[in-house]
């Protein structure tokens, strides 16, 4: 029989291992809301990337490089694109040609696509004076800022 008394190296080891384990776990599931938060700006980046992506193929079908949608030129401050009054309606000039439907924000209460006549995306579009084209998520959660220019 063994008279040494404390831990070995590798009892220590083991300890450490599953404390960390633990804690990872429980700061993991402690913050779901988080989680799932930042999950939903991902996908508001991704969706802005979208739809960038179908306005540039748009310009460059255009024989004057310029966006071609019957709603006119973008709006040169931050507009809401949704087929309401007020609202810059760019579903019919991207679906289905560009885009199958419109992308929309994954937690705006207002944000539905059913038709290119009825659809609110939750996200904004505007181009600066210098052609520089802004899509924006307003509804972007955890304080971000999710923004896409080009």
């Amino acid at each position: 029989m063994d008279s040494r008394k404390g831990l070995s190296l590798i009892e220590i080891i083991v300890a450490i291992t599953i404390i960390t384990i633990v804690s990872v776990g429980i700061y993991v599931v402690s913050n779901p809301g988080g989680q799932l938060a930042a999950a939903r700006n991902a996908r508001r980046s991704a969706d802005l990337q979208t739809l960038l992506i179908a306005i540039r193929e748009n310009v460059a079908d255009q024989a004057n490089g310029q966006f071609g949608c019957a709603a006119g030129t973008l709006p040169p401050t931050p507009t809401d694109m949704g087929s309401a009054s007020g609202s810059y309606n760019i579903a019919p000039c991207l679906v289905p040609s560009y885009l199958p439907v419109l992308p929309v924000d994954p937690n705006a209460t207002s944000a539905h696509y059913l038709s290119v006549s009825d659809y609110d995306t939750g996200y904004d579009i505007m181009m600066n004076a210098s052609g520089t084209i802004t899509l924006s998520a307003p509804y972007a959660e955890l304080g971000k800022t999710v923004t896409l220019s080009r």
